[in-house]
């Protein structure tokens, strides 16, 4: 759900208006002239026609709005194993709140101060605990996980990030929270979801591989196997987390320049970043942009809800892939996922081209859009997720995990970075072509 919060700030079509919004309380704060022009008969809220009218500070603190969340993750990314073997998973997960209900309270109060500066210092501190977050969670799920069901609940991680940014987009309409009055209470949600975490996670048992593996707590490993099986004898499971702690031992410790340096992990490595870049690189922030713009002038009469519809799409088949990735296989899903994005890409890129010409081709596009988030949440949505921790053993796992997530969120922080600064100076002229 913090995944979700991140789709609230970022540059998705159906967000846009309460983008607008908070565009508008920023150039207020700054003593900007910035005034967004709504269409009351189309309901679709604008930027101003040229470009050059919009204040350079204020792209700026945007692009800071957008990106500082994936600064806190770069920072926080590095933490991970240090956190997790500290204070155990679940212990872990829990303190981390903290960090969720003060950057929630930040951006809720930013109505009262001085609200760019508020979001931004918010942003990173929910950065930062969506880093720990995102590699501890996964962690914890491949550890409690049986074998044969592994890659399925690994994605499951996604489905819970997919969930969250489709309850934030519907909770984004201007008649609910995405509005002048409310955009503040909906930065501010995600405080409740860590508020709750916070009620149910000590009802989840610790990792019995983190209690007998790390902690050499055989005991209460076994009530930890029997509080997720019921009971059983544990003397199977107990004998395999032997055989890997031995194995563990024998293996030293690989840090992150020796990870980098060796060509023993190199091939591995390879496909680990890779897999990750092309996660964040694929486009489907700019696809989810786009969207509304071309929902409406295919003649959707609300294309915001086509976007949500697109969301929505966005779930199912993350769904779909928890129930392929362990009988289809990790490799499959991936290039039939990448292979159809591409062709997708490319439809709609020709749709674009020829709209002014064809009036049919928003439909060629609409199709793209659908079909290329379809093939996102195939492969390259959940896959990178838990893939690298079934790509390397004990010794240089840690350092695989810290350098991929770090990857990840340094992506993460480019596309947030810049990509408004494209919107700024390309997306008038798109708009503009679309209604001509």
């Amino acid at each position: 759900v913090c995944e979700g919060h991140n789709a609230v700030l970022n540059i998705d079509g159906c967000s846009f208006l309460c983008h607008q919004v908070i565009q508008t309380y920023y150039a207020r704060s700054l003593g900007l002239d910035f005034a967004p022009q709504h269409n009351e008969e189309t309901n679709v809220t604008t930027m101003p026609l040229e470009p050059d009218s919009i204040p350079a500070a204020l792209t700026m603190y945007w692009s800071l709005s957008v990106a500082m969340f994936s600064v806190g993750g770069i920072i926080s990314s590095f933490m991970v194993g240090f956190v997790a073997d500290f204070r155990g998973r679940i212990k872990g997960m829990l303190v981390l709140n903290v960090l969720a209900v003060v950057a929630s309270l930040l951006m809720g109060l930013a109505k009262m101060g001085s609200p760019h500066i508020m979001v931004i210092t918010g942003r990173a501190i929910m950065g930062f605990y969506c880093g720990l977050s995102s590699g501890l969670v996964p962690m914890y799920i491949g550890e409690i996980a049986p074998v044969k069901y592994r890659g399925a609940l690994g994605a499951l991680h996604q489905l819970a990030i997919v969930t969250g940014i489709l309850i934030s987009q519907v909770l984004g309409l201007d008649f609910l929270l995405g509005n002048e009055d409310m955009w503040h209470l909906l930065l501010g949600l995600s405080g409740v979801i860590a508020v709750l975490q916070s009620l149910l996670l000590p009802l989840c048992p610790e990792s019995p591989r983190y209690l007998y593996i790390k902690l050499g707590k055989k005991e209460e490993a076994c009530k930890s196997l029997k509080r997720f099986k019921g009971e059983y004898d544990t003397s199977k499971d107990i004998a395999e987390m032997q055989a890997e702690k031995e194995e563990a031992l024998k293996e030293a410790k690989v840090s992150l320049l020796r990870l980098a340096r060796s060509s023993v992990y190199r091939q591995q490595l390879f496909v680990a970043l890779m897999m990750h870049l092309s996660q964040q690189f694929s486009g489907i922030n700019a696809i989810f942009y786009y969207s509304t713009a071309i929902f409406h002038k295919a003649g959707v009469a609300q294309p915001v809800y086509a976007t949500i519809g697109v969301g929505a799409v966005n779930m199912v088949f993350t769904l779909v892939s928890v129930i392929l990735v362990d009988r289809a296989g990790r490799r499959t899903l991936m290039l039939i996922g990448l292979g159809g994005m591409c062709l997708c890409a490319v439809g709609m890129t020709v749709g674009l081209v020829y709209l002014s010409t064809y009036s049919w081709m928003s439909y060629v596009s609409m199709s793209a859009i659908f079909l290329f988030v379809v093939f996102f949440e195939i492969g390259p949505g959940p896959i990178p997720w838990f893939i690298v921790a079934e790509l390397f053993s004990q010794g240089p796992r840690p350092a695989a995990i810290a350098l991929a997530g770090f990857c990840n969120w340094t992506s993460n922080f480019v596309i947030g970075m810049f990509f408004p600064y494209v919107e700024v100076k390309h997306v008038q002229t798109a708009l503009q072509a679309l209604h001509h």
